[in-house]
């Protein structure tokens, strides 16, 4: 039997425009101990080649609420950074106008269970995303 009462977190993403992981995205950890406390950044990471942030930091004890903040827009940029095979399957994709994303960042928010992982991918595309709890 765990005695483990602190909570996990893991995230992933997925580009459904084009059907791969999406390297490259900012996400940021943020942890609350309920729904009045205030919010703490735990850290951030970046998405390797498989879509994953495999180093984002443990979870706080007490912590009830977690936030993911993905920094979408500078994934759907065209700044010349982005993988070659992104850029190819994207050059004849939808654009917002004016080259921004529509969705310049996404906010996931979501409690925790304590001792519990939650793995929460993120699917995305350049006009909507969808997430779960995944496993």
């Amino acid at each position: 039997m765990s005695t483990d009462t602190t909570a996990s977190v893991s995230t992933h993403v997925l580009d459904t425009g084009v059907g791969r992981p999406a390297e490259g995205v900012r996400v940021t950890l943020s942890a609350r101990t309920g729904a009045g406390a205030p919010w703490a950044e735990l850290g951030a990471s970046r998405t390797d080649g498989d879509g994953r942030c495999k180093d984002l930091p443990a979870l706080p004890a007490r912590t009830a609420h977690v936030r993911l903040d993905f920094g979408t827009e500078a994934y759907f940029a065209a700044d010349g950074t982005e993988p070659e095979k992104r850029a190819d399957a994207r050059q004849n994709a939808p654009r917002v106008r004016g080259g921004g994303a529509f969705f310049p960042e996404v906010t996931i928010t979501f409690a925790v269970t304590p001792g519990e992982h939650h793995h929460v991918p993120l699917l995305l595309s350049p006009f909507g995303y969808s997430v779960y709890r995944g496993s």
